[in-house]
């Protein structure tokens, strides 16, 4: 393509160590997303269409994945990092920061990491970097890659990268989706993509406990600074008296995001832990006047400019104090 990225050095760089190897690792960040999830089974795909010995890792804790998300089929998936791999390359994919991958084992000193991202804050930690901002999503980026590699867009892998790019553009509303996008999303309903099919599996057959838990984070809601900054929270008796599972959380904060004269919308839901309570915080700006991904970055996270997210075990009013001083900052 001369899309996204075009004949950029990072790009003919990234292209090279792609076809050079032959035994990859492929990862992505902790709590995945459909793009990282799209971007980890597509990339697996493509480079085991051109011969390659391509595994594809996440934690054992990273399971059951979100219901919308376990029609995805990961091949060739495992659990542990495999016993060769130092020889293996290291493909981070849709990972701002490599402290967001929960492996400390691929953290390793001297391994050979190839970085696959479209995040602004990306960190550059790759021994090779092909960071693509103005890309929609990661899956974008890979989608490009495909072409100059000579692999077959597969149903399959139109598929899986499909499933990142309409997570990551919103079904193609957010402000991110550019013409390579629409571009993207039309080569691969070419090659096989049923739009309605995965629509449904992702945004359709909803669980009741999902239903519950969002009556539960809308009740919740409070308001600050004239409503500029809107919150919500979701306590871990929220979970266990709807019978939801983390994951269930997703698309709640997108509801305070529409409400009028917010700027900012966040989410404070518990997590699991082990005897520590610690709590994950989600952003959104609703337009360009305050950058969420530099709070998150402040609290040791990341993300977009309009979407980013951070954990902490900051109790709920510490940190509506911490998202007002930080919105008063930038606004």
């Amino acid at each position: 393509m001369s899309g996204s990225n075009g004949s950029s050095p990072a790009r003919t760089q990234m292209l090279d160590e792609l076809r050079g190897a032959q035994r990859f690792l492929l990862a992505t960040h902790e709590n995945p997303d459909g793009d990282a999830l799209g971007s980890l089974a597509g990339m697996q795909l493509v480079l085991a269409g051109l011969g390659k010995d391509a595994v594809a890792y996440m934690a054992p804790d990273e399971f059951p994945l979100p219901y919308e998300y376990r029609f995805i089929q990961i091949e060739n998936l495992v659990t542990e990092p495999p016993p060769d791999l130092d020889e293996r390359t290291i493909v981070f994919l849709d990972c701002g920061n490599i402290d967001r991958n929960p492996a400390d084992s691929l953290k390793r000193e001297g391994a050979h990491i190839l970085n696959v991202d479209h995040h602004h804050d990306n960190t550059q930690f790759g021994t090779v970097n092909l960071v693509v901002p103005e890309a929609s999503c990661t899956a974008e980026v890979i989608w490009d890659l495909t072409k100059d590699l000579g692999a077959e867009l597969t149903r399959p892998i139109a598929e899986a990268l499909y499933v990142g790019l309409v997570t990551d553009t919103g079904k193609f509303m957010y402000e991110n989706t550019g013409p390579a996008a629409h571009q993207m999303a039309a080569e691969l309903i070419e090659a096989g993509v049923d739009v309605h099919a995965i629509y449904r599996r992702i945004f359709e057959g909803v669980p009741q406990g999902k239903l519950e838990l969002l009556a539960r984070g809308l009740a919740n809601v409070e308001r600050f600074d004239d409503g500029l900054l809107t919150v919500t929270h979701l306590s871990s008796e929220d979970y266990a008296a709807t019978g939801a599972d983390a994951s269930y959380s997703e698309g709640v904060v997108d509801h305070l995001r529409a409400l009028e004269g917010t700027a900012v919308a966040g989410l404070i839901r518990d997590l699991p832990g082990n005897g520590e309570q610690r709590r994950k915080v989600s952003l959104r700006a609703t337009d360009d006047r305050v950058d969420v991904s530099a709070i998150a970055r402040s609290q040791g996270g990341g993300g977009h400019r309009r979407a980013a997210g951070f954990s902490t075990t900051m109790d709920y009013p510490q940190l509506v104090e911490v998202l007002r001083a930080s919105l008063a900052e930038q606004l």
